[in-house]
């Protein structure tokens, strides 16, 4: 049926605690009730990007936004916009607000964004298989098993030079090809959607506005390796990543594109769903597996590595979620327009999540080597409130901290590892000058100390200790011997700890010693906190 008008109402996890699905309901009653149903489809659809007021809804073909939206709001829209043709001005989200607190919208246009992973978020509804074909989906999984070989398509992965969007950054085309020359006919592909990183929720908003995009990764990945089965592993804490996931799977076993003979051909894959419990030690892909398996999330020891031992003890490749997005595309329009992105060494865009003091808070895809400069000061919108960037960290507390006197480095892996950073998940949290450094790695400290899986001494006893040491300072209790006790306690865990959580642990400590030890001395020896935040005077915390 052809309809007039497509109205698209934002159904994330953030809209939905705010009205959505009411907001939704109310539309089609009011759209009936003016007898416009046969003329106006009401759609749901996935996140637009950074800092838009939420729940939104976009008016197609008219590229009218409206947000926030209320349910007393709906009325008003039917009445005027809908049946009487005139758009409700003080309703609509202008282009010029848009310069205030940032909206990534392909009808303004940002110069600095390049959508590949989010090319389809709030364009479809997730729901619908249909617009997910009609925007070219399924079509690389086509081209696959009509015109490639596995080989052919693991090569055109490595030609493309992705590197897994995790955090590790290892080639996806190499981790491919190990688990497909991996020993045994039984083989896995697991999609990692346990995003745990505080200020990162970039998969959640991937899975809830484009599931299709990672099935058809997922079966493309099986294909090229050999497998016949994968499992999505996701957060229990993301109900509707968990809701739009397994409607995508039921249309595409529906449409034949999952299950046995898929599109005819020889090769039948299916996926299944695996929620997870919260523990963020599950991000790290052995513990994992042993989750998936019903076991508790603990790591396992390394090597084997799970392209060779994985899941039940099978060969596995284990790609995150954004990873497995850019697939698709790569299939679709190759390995060479995928390097004409980025930068040489690290190709491709990047999603970031841009959190704490900065204008624009949000989702924003980017090409690798973007600078941090233009990422907090253009695309980030400043500093907000006025203030002085004191440090940004990178890729969550596991990653790295960045000064004022490093804006200008690219952001991409092989760049920030220089600077003892990380690209990590690809978590921005943008800290100003207000805050002390004590109370910041307080902050980070606790959360590793709460989320420490116990297995080994140094993350567990090492991380609790700084944490006492570290509120002792913020207290005016600190000794001038902290100093070297901190440094020593972060270098061992560093050194010492059983997995790669544990290892990151001390990361936000060390660099912030680093930098502010003078800030850390003030505390200790003049028993005062410099920009006078910290526990000294009152407890505070960072919003990450």
């Amino acid at each position: 049926m052809f309809y007039r008008s497509h109205v698209l109402v934002e159904m994330t996890s953030n809209s939905l605690v705010r009205g959505a699905a009411q907001i939704k309901e109310r539309l089609e009653r009011e759209i009936e009730r003016l007898g416009l149903d046969k003329e106006i489809k009401v759609l749901e659809t996935g996140s637009l990007g950074a800092a838009l007021p939420s729940p939104f809804v976009v008016v197609y073909p008219d590229n009218i936004v409206y947000a926030p939206v209320t349910v007393s709001d709906v009325k008003r829209i039917v009445e005027e916009h809908f049946w009487k043709g005139r758009p409700v001005g003080d309703l609509i989200f202008s282009p010029s607000e848009r310069r205030e607190i940032g909206v990534f919208l392909p009808y303004f246009p940002l110069t600095k964004e390049k959508r590949v992973v989010l090319r389809n978020s709030g364009q479809i509804d997730p729901t619908n298989i249909e617009e997910y074909i009609a925007r070219d989906g399924y079509l690389a999984l086509s081209r696959v098993l009509t015109e490639m070989t596995p080989e052919e398509v693991i090569a055109e992965v490595k030609k493309s030079g992705l590197l897994g969007r995790g955090g590790a950054g290892f080639p996806t085309g190499l981790k491919w090809e190990f688990t497909k020359n991996a020993e045994g006919v039984e083989k896995y592909i697991v999609c990692n959607a346990d995003e745990g990183e505080p200020g990162t929720f970039k998969d959640r908003l991937i899975l809830e506005g484009d599931p299709h995009s990672i099935i058809e990764a997922m079966a493309i990945a099986g294909y090229a390796v050999g497998a016949g089965e994968g499992y999505i592993y996701v957060r229990g804490e993301y109900p509707q990543s968990i809701n739009h996931l397994r409607i995508a799977i039921e249309q595409a076993r529906e449409y034949g594109l999952l299950g046995e003979n898929i599109l005819g051909s020889s090769f039948s894959f299916e996926v299944r769903i695996r929620k997870g419990a919260g523990a963020y030690i599950c991000g790290e892909e052995t513990a994992l597996l042993e989750s998936i398996e019903g076991k508790r999330g603990i790591p396992r020891n390394k090597p084997p590595y799970p392209a060779q031992e994985g899941l039940w003890g099978k060969p596995t490749v284990i790609n995150n979620v954004e990873t497995l997005a850019n697939i698709p595309p790569i299939i679709l329009q190759g390995a060479d327009w995928f390097r004409s992105i980025g930068t040489p060494t690290c190709t491709g865009t990047k999603v970031f999540t841009l959190t704490g003091n900065v204008n624009n808070l949000g989702l924003i895809e980017v090409p690798m080597g973007i600078t941090l400069r233009e990422l907090i000061f253009e695309v980030g919108g400043g500093i907000r409130g006025g203030h002085n960037l004191k440090l940004v960290q990178t890729g969550g507390p596991s990653g790295g901290t960045m000064t004022p006197d490093l804006l200008d480095v690219p952001m991409a892996f092989d760049t920030l590892s220089r600077y003892d950073s990380a690209l990590g998940s690809g978590a921005l949290t943008v800290i100003d000058d207000t805050h002390c450094i004590v109370d910041v790695v307080r902050n980070f400290m606790e959360f590793f100390l709460y989320e420490s899986c116990g297995k080994c001494t140094p993350c567990r006893v090492g991380t609790k200790r700084i944490v006492e040491i570290l509120n002792r300072i913020s207290e005016g209790r600190g000794e001038p011997s902290d100093l070297e006790n901190l440094r020593y306690m972060g270098e061992h865990i560093k050194s010492t700890s059983f997995c790669g959580l544990g290892q990151a642990a001390p990361n936000p400590l060390l660099r912030s010693l680093s930098f502010f030890e003078e800030e850390f001395r003030a505390h200790l020896e003049e028993k005062r906190c410099p920009v006078d935040t910290c526990s000294m005077k009152t407890k505070t915390k960072i919003l990450i």
